[in-house]
């Protein structure tokens, strides 16, 4: 099929190339020229694993086209896919602006019927407003029908879960629009949900606030168990082996962060509270989160009083591993409010220094180097479970620091490891481990 990819972001870029290695013929819009000249060089704007390899295979081919020219992207084509950023308002609610423009710029610019499927994360109704906006403003003898197919990859293994993922869903209220998207997936042998629009629309919110609300939950058990004397990883793995549980999202830590769940969970929050249905949940959910992430700090402070002065090591900046996205990351609160205590940081990330330098300058000190983040460090925070991080020696902490302090936010490390170096370890809902033997007191 001739497929167009409307925005170059994770989903878009990823959705695009993923689709030209299926055989289909994709052009891939976006309005900056910089990030679309890049591309035509065959190299990524974003680190994705396994992204690279498989773009450059498929402009190669002659497969994968990149454009900046509206009427070169959407003139002619079986399938338009609408992929662009809905960031979040300042009242918690999706900006649809740019969903808007670009259904507006399509309209015009189309010459042959065509399929417009919404694969941004948009609230429910859009796809409905989207269809009004292009059946206005199209010339009245073509035929065009949006539905819905919400996009479910995770950024880091993005690549893997187009291929591999649990379901596709396709809302539409066209049986032949909705077949069209069947066929154009059925390469990959992956169960396809057919519903209404407004279910898939809720559907792509209803998932990841789910997935939110497991891990604030495990977070306030684990904040529990730390004032009663349990240990998380035996309480998660006891609940998680009950298989209407199970252990996915049962990780306790320092909280979400990234592009979905934080801004998904505040618009479905916001949504509900626009049909007069206050989701208090919902709204737990998102302040247990945003407790958590500043509890590296709070734990600090309790334990060395003033940090004014002190030189800590934050290790990981990106919101998770094998991805260079900082948005709503945990280390960015971590950071600010070090910074705001008169600490000295020093941060580590093996690839979202880049990022990380755009919202701190020279505030912060960066390498990509383990050793040299914690030479000399006072305290060191993990906020990103990298495998880098998680493989590094503990007894080089020892060597390296004044006084080997960890705050672990990711769990890193077992206990057992903890207690065979000369290092305080304070991790999450676990007891604390101390070289020594000694006890430390967080409560």
């Amino acid at each position: 099929m001739k497929v167009t990819v409307a925005g170059t972001g994770y989903v878009g870029l990823v959705t695009g190339v993923c689709l030209a290695d299926l055989g289909h013929h994709v052009t891939c819009m976006d309005v900056q020229e910089e990030k679309i000249n890049l591309l035509k060089a065959g190299y990524s704007p974003i680190y994705e694993t396994g992204l690279e390899p498989i773009l450059q295979k498929n402009i190669a081919n002659g497969r994968l086209h990149f454009t900046t020219n509206p009427k070169e992207a959407y003139a002619q084509n079986d399938l338009i896919f609408i992929t662009v950023g809905t960031p979040e308002n300042p009242d918690g609610t999706a900006d649809l602006q740019y969903v808007e423009r670009v259904a507006l710029t399509i309209a015009g610019q189309l010459e042959d019927d065509v399929i417009v499927c919404m694969k941004s994360t948009v609230p429910v109704g859009t796809t409905e407003k989207v269809q009004k906006i292009i059946e206005q403003n199209k010339p009245p003898h073509l035929a065009v029908e949006v539905v819905s197919n919400p996009e479910f990859l995770r950024e880091g293994s993005a690549v893997e879960d187009f291929y591999y993922g649990d379901r596709i869903v396709i809302g539409s209220r066209n049986q032949e629009a909705a077949a069209t998207l069947e066929e154009l997936y059925s390469p990959l042998q992956i169960p396809m949900i057919k519903t209404d629009i407004r279910s898939a629309e809720m559907i792509k919110y209803a998932s990841n606030a789910f997935l939110a609300t497991k891990i604030s939950f495990i977070n306030e058990i684990s904040t529990l168990c730390e004032k009663i004397g349990a240990n998380i990883d035996e309480v998660a793995s006891g609940i998680g082996s009950d298989r209407r549980i199970g252990p996915h999202f049962l990780q306790a830590g320092i909280g979400y962060g990234g592009s979905c769940f934080p801004k998904d969970t505040k618009a479905l929050a916001q949504l509900a509270g626009n049909v007069q249905h206050p989701f208090e949940l919902l709204e737990a959910v998102i302040k247990v989160n945003n407790r958590q992430q500043s509890l590296p700090v709070e734990k600090a402070k309790h334990l060395l009083g003033s940090l004014q002065g002190l030189k800590v090591a934050v290790l990981g900046i990106a919101f998770k591993p094998k991805t260079d996205d900082i948005r709503e990351a945990a280390s960015i609160k971590i950071i600010t409010e070090l910074l705001n205590e008169g600490a000295i940081v020093t941060a580590y990330d093996p690839v979202a220094i880049p990022n990380a330098e755009k919202v701190f300058g020279e505030k912060v000190m960066f390498t990509d180097e383990i050793r040299e983040a914690i030479l000399h460090a006072d305290l060191a925070i993990i906020a990103t479970e990298w495998d880098q991080i998680k493989m590094f020696p503990l007894y080089l902490y020892s060597e390296y620091m004044n006084d080997a302090l960890i705050i672990d936010g990711r769990n890193c490390y077992s206990l057992a490891q903890a207690k065979r170096h000369e290092i305080k370890y304070i991790s999450i809902g676990r007891p604390v481990e101390q070289g020594d033997g000694s006890p430390v007191s967080l409560n």
